[in-house]
């Protein structure tokens, strides 16, 4: 069996935008950051769940897959992107 580095000790947090309203949306994510839910908050809340969970941020731009082409490509999208664009 494969050689795992899950670490579920590290929480990520990316956020995607700050609604008008002042509401956050972001990706939460436990041991691997592209594995991830989205969430939508009031700065509050937000500010408090990454205290208590003691994120680390990431930037907002994901990595692009490596090869545009590759047979994995169309799975590289977001449930935000899925709302904003259309898809194949």
């Amino acid at each position: 069996m494969a050689e795992s580095n899950f670490d579920i000790t590290r929480k990520f947090v990316r956020v995607m935008r700050t609604l008008p309203n002042g509401l956050i949306e972001f990706e939460f994510a436990i041991g691997d950051p592209d594995v991830a839910a989205e969430l939508v908050m009031p700065k509050a809340a937000f500010d408090e769940f990454c205290a208590a969970n003691q994120v680390e941020l990431l930037t907002t731009e994901k990595a692009a897959p490596l090869d545009a082409e590759a047979s994995d490509a169309d799975f590289h999208w977001n449930l935000h992107q899925a709302t904003h664009q259309r898809f194949r």
